[in-house]
Parts: structure tokens; sequence; C-alpha cells
């Protein structure tokens, strides 16, 4: 057997295993009371509570999972399944007009923080 195609081998075989890596990550299912409740209690709960500002102005509140689900008194936030289309997703990505871009005159989410909640609601925004 050669070098070169011991050393191919090799290579091949690590590409195998970080796919099945990739995918692992990939599958494994974002969790909203261990994940992605505490992102929101901690950036957007101060103003989108029943008694904040941000809850006084749309009707939105993140103190329960059926009040992020129940959305504005414009309608959903959430569209389970398609966080591209879902207005939290638009709003905390900065995607939306920077007057009304998420959380309001505060720090942007971490990439992290954003990247979770995409894939939570793009698993289907579950009560999970």
């Amino acid at each position: 057997m050669s070098h070169a195609w011991a050393f191919g081998r090799r290579v091949l075989l690590w590409a195998v295993v970080l796919m099945g890596i990739s995918a692992c990550e990939q599958e494994s299912q974002i969790s909203y009371r261990t994940q992605v409740e505490p992102i929101l209690q901690e950036h957007c709960k101060e103003c989108h509570s029943l008694n904040g500002e941000g809850y006084k102005k749309s009707g939105f509140s993140v103190e329960s999972y059926e009040q992020l689900m129940k959305g504005t008194k414009f309608g959903a936030v959430i569209v389970p399944g398609a966080a591209v289309t879902s207005t939290l997703y638009i709003l905390v990505t900065g995607k939306a007009d920077p007057s009304i871009s998420m959380p309001h005159g505060r720090k942007p989410l971490s990439d992290y923080d954003i990247k979770l909640i995409k894939t939570w609601i793009d698993q289907g925004a579950k009560n999970n």
C-alpha cells in the first residue's frame, strides 16, 4: 500500500467523521426552556413584560411561551418551521428598519443566540 493511498484514506475517514458530527449537531433539538427562554428573558423581558414599554406599544410579551406565541396586537411574530418569515427572527437579526430592530437601543444578540432562535423556530418553535 502506497503512502499517498494511506494518506488519502485517512483524509476520507476524517471527512466522514466530521460530516457525521455536523449532522448530529444539526439534528439536535433546541430546547425552548433551557436555551431560547433564557435569551428572551435576558434581552427582551425588560421591555416586553406586561408592564414594559415594548408591551404597551405592541402588546408583545415574552413572559411565557403562550404569550410569545400569541405575538403582538398586530399578529404572530413566530411562524413555526419558518424562521426567515418570522418577525421575531427578522427583528433580532437587524434585517428590519433600525427604528424597530430588537433589542431596541441595546446591544444586539450574539450570532450564537440568533442561530439558536433561528434553529428553534425552524424546528417548529416547540414548547420543550
